[in-house]
């Protein structure tokens, strides 16, 4: 049973345009789901050990329910969502959970289509990136690795080392403070309500994939706009727009 992913290109918001923030100096980007496909790996592993303990009286959760409640969620937010009286019972079972995903992801990792064409566009242009994230360092520096991209980011900020994690801005905030970016000149990358949510709370364009999340969940959230993956033409007029306005605020020919 795999998650299903939205196949057919979205309709864009009216803010499809991210010509407004030229010159770029920064790209954001969440990890779980942007960079790498790894929601279903999540869901097998949720899926799967809840239902050996009996959640749910033993029938398995649906991708319904998985969306809902634990997609992009921090894991002390999805601790309280899945044992509401028992916080402690469920830190340790999304740890022993975080631990499953390891081993998984070693084994199957699949980066998002387009994505290291993208990571080229901002390297050849010399932009900072940070890589923003609601996952476990330990989760995180495993998946960037596996990519290729350790030496790609400038920083890596980590939800449960801000005050309050996405949907709150505060790991986007983080970001640009590390970075010493301003957000009129930066933009994110996402691909859940949760983290969308985050970015446009921090004052910066949100680009929202349709990784495994319906298009329609992810506009309630008012992203820019959707892309299916770094290959979509949507998102490179939106690059070639950038480049153009940034020439011509900069006075370049």
């Amino acid at each position: 049973m795999a998650i299903s992913s939205a196949n057919n290109s979205p309709a864009s918001l009216d803010s499809g345009s991210l010509s407004q923030i030229a010159p770029l100096e920064a790209v954001l980007f969440d990890i779980d789901g942007t960079l790498c496909d790894t929601d279903p790996l999540h869901y097998y592993a949720f899926r799967d050990m809840l239902q050996e303990i009996g959640f749910n009286g033993g029938i398995p959760i649906t991708e319904d329910f998985f969306i809902a409640n634990i997609a992009g969620k921090h894991n002390e937010d999805i601790a309280s969502a899945l044992f509401p009286s028992d916080h402690e019972r469920g830190l340790k079972f999304t740890d022993e959970k975080e631990a499953v995903f390891r081993r998984m992801v070693k084994e199957k990792i699949e980066p998002v289509k387009g994505v290291h064409k993208f990571t080229k566009w901002i390297e050849d242009r010399g932009l900072k990136r940070a890589a923003v994230t609601n996952a476990p360092k330990e989760n995180a520096e495993l998946m960037i690795s596996l990519l290729g991209l350790s030496d790609f980011f400038h920083a890596l900020i980590l939800g449960s080392d801000c005050e309050r994690a996405k949907p709150h801005p505060d790991p986007y905030l983080k970001a640009l403070e590390v970075l010493k970016v301003s957000k009129e000149h930066t933009c994110v990358f996402e691909d859940s309500v949760s983290g969308i949510k985050a970015g446009v709370a921090a004052g910066m364009p949100t680009v929202g994939l349709t990784t495994r999340n319906p298009a329609e969940l992810l506009l309630q959230a008012k992203p820019a706009f959707l892309i299916k993956d770094y290959e979509d033409p949507k998102l490179w007029i939106a690059l070639d727009e950038l480049d153009k306005m940034a020439k011509v605020k900069t006075g370049a020919h």
